[in-house]
């Protein structure tokens, strides 16, 4: 999903098109997780970017898109971009020393 997200409408308040693009993020991540994983992978991985345009987006974790995108919109911006891809990942353990 690579999108920007526009907050302006004649009709709808900013408030509600925010939570309309959070659903719209939450209903993505929950719709890719479900996708049947290939042979070898344990789960779904994201690779997150966000930012006011393309090209100023950073990089974040999937877990704190909602808090990021509250942070943008603290700075009185019209719209934000968002770029979540999906790719197989493998769990690694790492070994405790006793």
């Amino acid at each position: 999903m690579k999108k920007t997200f526009e907050l302006t409408h004649p009709k709808i308040k900013v408030a509600r098109m925010i939570e309309s693009a959070k659903h719209e993020v939450k209903k993505y991540l929950k719709r890719e997780r479900n996708k049947t994983l290939p042979e070898g992978a344990d789960y779904w991985d994201f690779d997150c970017k966000i930012g006011k345009t393309e090209q100023t987006a950073d990089v974040i974790h999937v877990t704190t898109i909602s808090q990021e995108i509250d942070t943008i919109l603290a700075e009185d911006t019209t719209s934000f971009y968002l770029e979540i891809l999906v790719k197989p990942a493998t769990r690694t353990f790492e070994e405790k020393e006793l």
